[in-house]
């Protein structure tokens, strides 16, 4: 459980540097390990499986030793870790926190047991307890096929471009990314090639056909389909084909 006045409490008597750098960051702070109590606080004001997410996180930094060790030597002085190594960590934390919420390699296996839509990641988040953002991307990067997914902020209406979201988040599968490349794309207008993928006035956009160039100058017949959330819109890509190869899921130690 998360409380700003209950926290800051906690942290009185706690080294001065410690104590105001999570002050300071507190309004943006959704989870926090004391290493030195062994005790992990979390916003319990997000949603349930945004919870679930933060608590492996906060768990990878308790249960990976070099997170622990150093992460009570520094919080026992006024020194902080270089930004460098402390992003490292927040990457490691999120591989862990990724690892056991999605079983190792068991959502891919029951992904590609399922349908090959953009509903299906939706569907296995609950199954999971995952939130859906973190579901869909998990669904592009782990799929044997080759696909894409498109992680948009809500859509806006933007004088001069009419339609437009940000992009969030892309998300390749292996395949696709040898294939295709990765994207760079900002946003997503009308006069973008994936603008009248927009699910405007509705929630889904059906798969609709699109034509995409690989790297090689090939040119493949794909189908683009998106859902909006509210909280964000995910189009999903794929090349016809992929639906006709047969995929073997090989297990995860």
């Amino acid at each position: 459980m998360f409380d700003p006045v209950a926290l800051l409490a906690y942290l009185k008597g706690k080294a001065t540097e410690v104590g105001n750098t999570i002050k300071t960051a507190l309004s943006k702070v959704l989870g926090l390990y004391d290493a030195s109590e062994s005790i992990i606080h979390i916003d319990n004001t997000v949603v349930e499986a945004r919870q679930n997410f933060l608590k492996l996180h906060e768990t990878g930094h308790h249960d990976i030793p070099t997170h622990k060790k150093l992460f009570r030597f520094f919080q026992d002085c006024e020194k902080t870790l270089a930004p460098e190594v402390a992003d490292q960590f927040e990457r490691e934390a999120n591989n862990f926190a990724r690892f056991a919420l999605f079983k190792g390699g068991q959502f891919a296996q029951d992904a590609a047991d399922c349908k090959f839509e953009i509903k299906t990641p939706m569907k296995l988040a609950k199954r999971y307890g995952a939130s859906v953002y973190a579901s869909v991307r998990e669904f592009a990067r782990t799929n044997a096929r080759a696909c894409i997914v498109y992680a948009l902020e809500p859509i806006e209406f933007v004088a001069g471009y009419g339609a437009r979201a940000e992009v969030r988040r892309i998300e390749v599968s292996p395949n696709y990314l040898l294939q295709f490349g990765m994207p760079t794309d900002l946003f997503i207008t009308l006069d973008h090639p994936l603008g009248s993928i927009l699910p405007i006035g509705r929630k889904m956009t059906r798969p609709t056909t699109l034509i995409l160039t690989d790297l090689n100058g090939n040119v493949h017949e794909c189908l683009a389909e998106a859902f909006d959330t509210t909280y964000n819109v995910f189009i999903l890509i794929y090349p016809v084909k992929a639906l006709t190869k047969k995929i073997f899921i090989s297990s995860v130690a």
